[in-house]
Protein backbone atom coordinates (compact mmCIF):
# COMPACT_ATOMS: atom_id res chain seq x y z
CA UNK A 1 0.00 0.00 0.00
CA UNK A 2 1.43 3.62 -1.12
CA UNK A 3 1.94 6.11 2.01
CA UNK A 4 -1.46 7.60 3.27
CA UNK A 5 -2.56 10.77 5.03
CA UNK A 6 -3.59 10.15 8.98
CA UNK A 7 -6.78 11.60 8.70
CA UNK A 8 -9.12 8.21 7.91
CA UNK A 9 -6.97 6.03 9.93
CA UNK A 10 -6.87 8.26 13.20
CA UNK A 11 -11.09 8.92 12.06
CA UNK A 12 -11.28 5.12 11.84
CA UNK A 13 -9.59 4.45 14.88
CA UNK A 14 -11.88 7.03 16.52
CA UNK A 15 -15.14 5.76 15.75
CA UNK A 16 -13.93 1.99 17.18
CA UNK A 17 -12.16 3.15 20.17
CA UNK A 18 -8.95 2.55 19.82
CA UNK A 19 -5.44 4.07 18.59
CA UNK A 20 -2.72 4.37 16.15
CA UNK A 21 0.86 3.95 17.00
CA UNK A 22 2.93 6.56 16.09
CA UNK A 23 6.43 5.77 16.32
CA UNK A 24 9.80 7.75 16.33
CA UNK A 25 12.23 6.60 13.41
CA UNK A 26 15.77 7.48 13.60
CA UNK A 27 17.76 5.22 10.77
CA UNK A 28 16.79 2.50 8.17
CA UNK A 29 16.86 0.01 10.82
CA UNK A 30 14.45 1.52 12.54
CA UNK A 31 12.01 2.07 9.96
CA UNK A 32 12.47 -1.36 8.73
CA UNK A 33 11.86 -2.86 12.29
CA UNK A 34 8.81 -0.69 12.34
CA UNK A 35 6.88 -1.77 9.34
CA UNK A 36 7.71 -5.17 10.17
CA UNK A 37 5.72 -5.37 13.51
CA UNK A 38 2.66 -2.98 12.26
CA UNK A 39 2.58 -5.72 9.34
CA UNK A 40 2.79 -8.53 11.87
CA UNK A 41 0.00 -6.93 13.65
CA UNK A 42 -2.49 -5.88 10.51
CA UNK A 43 -1.97 -2.96 12.20
CA UNK A 44 -2.41 0.73 10.57
CA UNK A 45 0.59 2.81 11.71
CA UNK A 46 2.25 6.17 11.39
CA UNK A 47 5.90 6.62 11.11
CA UNK A 48 7.53 9.75 12.32
CA UNK A 49 10.77 11.95 12.23
CA UNK A 50 11.16 14.37 14.39
CA UNK A 51 13.36 17.50 12.54
CA UNK A 52 16.74 16.29 14.18
CA UNK A 53 16.25 12.29 13.41
CA UNK A 54 15.48 13.72 10.00
CA UNK A 55 18.80 16.19 9.55
CA UNK A 56 20.27 12.42 10.94
CA UNK A 57 19.38 10.18 8.88
CA UNK A 58 20.34 12.50 5.17
CA UNK A 59 17.30 15.19 4.87
CA UNK A 60 13.21 14.61 4.43
CA UNK A 61 13.76 13.92 1.09
CA UNK A 62 15.93 10.71 2.06
CA UNK A 63 13.26 9.98 4.80
CA UNK A 64 10.59 9.81 2.63
CA UNK A 65 12.65 7.90 -0.21
CA UNK A 66 13.22 5.34 2.80
CA UNK A 67 9.86 4.82 3.83
CA UNK A 68 8.61 4.46 0.11
CA UNK A 69 10.90 1.80 -0.73
CA UNK A 70 10.83 -0.53 2.26
CA UNK A 71 6.74 -0.35 1.63
CA UNK A 72 7.25 -1.48 -1.98
CA UNK A 73 10.30 -4.13 -1.32
CA UNK A 74 8.65 -5.35 1.94
CA UNK A 75 5.00 -5.86 0.63
CA UNK A 76 3.84 -3.70 2.79
CA UNK A 77 0.05 -4.12 2.92
CA UNK A 78 -1.14 -1.49 5.62
CA UNK A 79 -2.22 1.94 5.62
CA UNK A 80 1.40 3.50 6.92
CA UNK A 81 1.64 7.71 7.12
CA UNK A 82 4.77 9.57 7.21
CA UNK A 83 4.32 12.05 9.56
CA UNK A 84 6.48 15.39 10.53
CA UNK A 85 6.67 15.08 14.75
CA UNK A 86 7.35 18.24 16.59
CA UNK A 87 8.19 20.68 13.31
CA UNK A 88 8.18 24.41 13.18
CA UNK A 89 7.33 26.31 10.29
CA UNK A 90 9.52 26.05 7.85
CA UNK A 91 10.01 21.99 8.53
CA UNK A 92 5.87 21.42 8.00
CA UNK A 93 6.37 23.45 4.58
CA UNK A 94 9.32 21.61 3.76
CA UNK A 95 7.92 18.09 4.74
CA UNK A 96 4.52 19.03 3.17
CA UNK A 97 6.67 20.19 -0.06
CA UNK A 98 8.64 16.85 -0.63
CA UNK A 99 6.44 13.94 0.14
CA UNK A 100 5.16 13.52 4.03
CA UNK A 101 1.57 12.99 3.94
CA UNK A 102 1.46 14.38 7.10
CA UNK A 103 3.12 17.26 9.38
CA UNK A 104 2.70 18.26 13.13
CA UNK A 105 3.01 22.05 13.31
CA UNK A 106 4.18 22.77 17.03
CA UNK A 107 3.32 26.14 17.91
CA UNK A 108 2.90 25.60 21.28
CA UNK A 109 5.56 27.79 22.67
CA UNK A 110 4.73 30.86 20.53
CA UNK A 111 1.74 33.14 21.70
CA UNK A 112 -1.39 31.78 21.26
CA UNK A 113 -2.23 34.27 18.75
CA UNK A 114 0.97 33.37 16.44
CA UNK A 115 0.49 29.63 16.97
CA UNK A 116 -3.02 30.26 15.41
CA UNK A 117 -2.04 32.27 12.39
CA UNK A 118 0.88 29.72 11.53
CA UNK A 119 -1.74 26.67 12.14
CA UNK A 120 -3.78 28.27 9.67
CA UNK A 121 -1.35 28.59 7.38
CA UNK A 122 0.39 25.16 7.08
CA UNK A 123 -3.66 24.12 7.41
CA UNK A 124 -4.02 25.34 3.97
CA UNK A 125 -0.16 24.60 2.18
CA UNK A 126 -1.05 20.78 3.63
CA UNK A 127 -4.76 20.30 2.73
CA UNK A 128 -4.41 21.34 -0.90
CA UNK A 129 -2.14 18.22 -1.19
CA UNK A 130 -4.19 15.84 1.15
CA UNK A 131 -1.94 16.06 3.89
CA UNK A 132 -2.93 15.93 7.66
CA UNK A 133 -2.17 18.16 10.17
CA UNK A 134 -1.42 18.17 14.06
CA UNK A 135 -0.94 20.90 16.23
CA UNK A 136 -0.70 21.76 19.36
CA UNK A 137 -1.33 23.58 22.48
CA UNK A 138 -0.34 23.55 25.80
CA UNK A 139 3.23 22.38 25.47
CA UNK A 140 4.19 18.98 26.47
CA UNK A 141 6.85 18.49 29.04
CA UNK A 142 10.73 17.59 28.43
CA UNK A 143 12.80 18.16 25.40
CA UNK A 144 12.31 17.42 21.82
CA UNK A 145 14.67 18.89 19.48
CA UNK A 146 14.97 22.10 21.73
CA UNK A 147 11.68 22.89 22.10
CA UNK A 148 11.09 22.57 26.07
CA UNK A 149 7.61 22.52 27.28
CA UNK A 150 7.00 21.77 31.45
CA UNK A 151 4.20 20.04 30.74
CA UNK A 152 1.50 22.60 30.71
CA UNK A 153 -2.46 21.68 30.81
CA UNK A 154 -3.91 23.07 27.71
CA UNK A 155 -6.64 25.43 27.54
CA UNK A 156 -10.02 23.70 26.53
CA UNK A 157 -11.07 27.18 24.63
CA UNK A 158 -7.88 27.60 22.96
CA UNK A 159 -8.14 23.72 22.13
CA UNK A 160 -11.59 24.80 20.37
CA UNK A 161 -10.17 27.52 18.43
CA UNK A 162 -7.18 25.82 16.81
CA UNK A 163 -9.51 23.20 15.73
CA UNK A 164 -11.80 25.31 14.26
CA UNK A 165 -8.89 26.57 11.71
CA UNK A 166 -9.35 23.22 10.66
CA UNK A 167 -6.35 20.50 11.91
CA UNK A 168 -6.94 17.03 11.53
CA UNK A 169 -5.94 15.81 15.25
CA UNK A 170 -4.92 17.81 18.02
CA UNK A 171 -1.91 17.40 20.55
CA UNK A 172 -2.93 18.83 23.72
CA UNK A 173 -0.79 18.84 27.36
CA UNK A 174 -2.60 17.03 29.77
CA UNK A 175 0.43 16.20 32.57
CA UNK A 176 2.08 14.17 29.77
CA UNK A 177 6.14 14.58 29.40
CA UNK A 178 8.93 13.30 26.48
CA UNK A 179 11.52 10.77 27.79
CA UNK A 180 11.58 9.35 30.87
CA UNK A 181 8.39 9.85 33.47
CA UNK A 182 10.54 10.81 37.09
CA UNK A 183 9.55 8.82 40.05
CA UNK A 184 7.03 11.44 41.50
CA UNK A 185 4.87 12.07 38.04
CA UNK A 186 1.11 12.54 38.85
CA UNK A 187 0.50 10.86 36.22
CA UNK A 188 -2.50 12.14 33.26
CA UNK A 189 -4.97 14.41 33.94
CA UNK A 190 -8.13 12.30 32.67
CA UNK A 191 -10.49 15.44 34.00
CA UNK A 192 -8.77 17.65 31.80
CA UNK A 193 -8.60 15.43 28.70
CA UNK A 194 -12.78 15.26 29.15
CA UNK A 195 -12.87 19.00 29.01
CA UNK A 196 -11.06 19.30 25.70
CA UNK A 197 -12.81 16.00 24.24
CA UNK A 198 -15.82 17.81 24.90
CA UNK A 199 -14.41 21.04 23.88
CA UNK A 200 -13.26 19.97 20.41
CA UNK A 201 -16.28 18.14 19.49
CA UNK A 202 -14.37 14.72 19.36
CA UNK A 203 -11.72 15.29 17.12
CA UNK A 204 -8.88 12.51 17.06
CA UNK A 205 -6.42 13.76 20.19
CA UNK A 206 -2.92 12.76 20.58
CA UNK A 207 -1.08 11.77 23.48
CA UNK A 208 2.80 12.55 23.46
CA UNK A 209 5.34 10.88 25.88
CA UNK A 210 3.50 7.98 25.25
CA UNK A 211 6.66 5.68 26.48
CA UNK A 212 6.21 4.54 30.00
CA UNK A 213 2.54 5.66 30.67
CA UNK A 214 1.01 2.89 32.56
CA UNK A 215 -1.16 0.23 30.20
CA UNK A 216 -4.66 1.28 32.61
CA UNK A 217 -4.17 5.07 31.92
CA UNK A 218 -3.72 4.45 28.54
CA UNK A 219 -7.02 3.37 27.55
CA UNK A 220 -8.86 5.34 29.73
CA UNK A 221 -7.37 8.16 27.49
CA UNK A 222 -8.06 5.86 24.79
CA UNK A 223 -11.73 6.25 26.21
CA UNK A 224 -12.01 9.90 26.08
CA UNK A 225 -10.71 10.63 22.81
CA UNK A 226 -6.78 9.66 22.48
CA UNK A 227 -6.52 7.97 18.95
CA UNK A 228 -2.99 8.92 18.39
CA UNK A 229 -0.10 7.81 20.74
CA UNK A 230 3.73 8.64 19.89
CA UNK A 231 6.31 5.95 21.37
CA UNK A 232 10.39 7.06 20.58
CA UNK A 233 12.06 6.80 24.05
CA UNK A 234 10.94 3.32 24.93
CA UNK A 235 11.74 1.49 21.13
CA UNK A 236 15.29 3.81 22.04
CA UNK A 237 15.76 2.33 25.44
CA UNK A 238 15.20 -1.35 24.37
CA UNK A 239 17.71 -0.80 21.78
CA UNK A 240 20.22 -0.15 23.66
CA UNK A 241 19.59 -2.16 26.26
CA UNK A 242 19.66 -5.25 23.75
CA UNK A 243 22.81 -4.08 21.68
CA UNK A 244 24.28 -3.59 25.47
CA UNK A 245 24.09 -7.27 26.18
CA UNK A 246 25.42 -8.35 22.90
CA UNK A 247 28.45 -6.51 22.96
CA UNK A 248 28.91 -7.17 26.81
CA UNK A 249 28.64 -11.05 26.10
CA UNK A 250 31.35 -10.87 23.48
CA UNK A 251 29.38 -11.85 21.03
CA UNK A 252 31.07 -8.77 18.24
CA UNK A 253 34.65 -10.52 19.17
CA UNK A 254 32.94 -13.78 17.88
CA UNK A 255 33.70 -14.90 13.94
CA UNK A 256 32.24 -11.96 12.58
CA UNK A 257 30.03 -10.82 15.16
CA UNK A 258 31.30 -7.37 14.65
CA UNK A 259 29.54 -7.09 10.99
CA UNK A 260 26.66 -3.99 11.53
CA UNK A 261 24.27 -6.57 10.71
CA UNK A 262 24.65 -8.93 13.26
CA UNK A 263 25.70 -6.35 15.99
CA UNK A 264 22.68 -4.25 15.17
CA UNK A 265 19.68 -7.32 15.14
CA UNK A 266 19.43 -7.71 19.08
CA UNK A 267 18.30 -4.02 18.87
CA UNK A 268 16.36 -4.30 16.24
CA UNK A 269 14.37 -7.19 17.08
CA UNK A 270 14.13 -5.36 20.31
CA UNK A 271 12.19 -2.52 18.55
CA UNK A 272 9.71 -4.97 17.05
CA UNK A 273 8.87 -6.35 19.72
CA UNK A 274 8.33 -2.93 21.90
CA UNK A 275 5.80 -1.85 18.46
CA UNK A 276 4.16 -5.00 18.49
CA UNK A 277 3.50 -4.58 22.49
CA UNK A 278 2.01 -0.97 21.91
CA UNK A 279 -0.23 -1.91 18.75
CA UNK A 280 -1.52 -4.68 21.46
CA UNK A 281 -1.91 -1.83 24.25
CA UNK A 282 -3.43 0.67 21.63
CA UNK A 283 -5.88 -2.18 20.72
CA UNK A 284 -5.06 -1.47 16.73
CA UNK A 285 -4.22 -5.24 15.81
CA UNK A 286 -6.19 -6.10 12.85
CA UNK A 287 -7.44 -3.37 12.06
CA UNK A 288 -5.72 -2.42 9.00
Amino acid sequence: MALVSATEMLTKARDNHYAVGAFNTNNLEWTIAILKAAQTKNAPVMIQTSMGAAKYMGGYEICVAIVKTLIETMNITVPVALHLDHGDYEAAKKCIEVGYTSVMFDGSHLPFEENLEKTKEIVALAHAKGISVEAEVGSIGGEEDGIIGAGELADPKECKIIVDCGIDFLAAGIGNIHGKYPDNWAGLSFDRLDEINKATNQIPLVLHGGSGIPEDQISKAINLGVTKINVNTECQLVFAEATRKYIEAGKDLEGKGFDPRKLLKPGVDAIIACVEEKIEWFGSTNKA
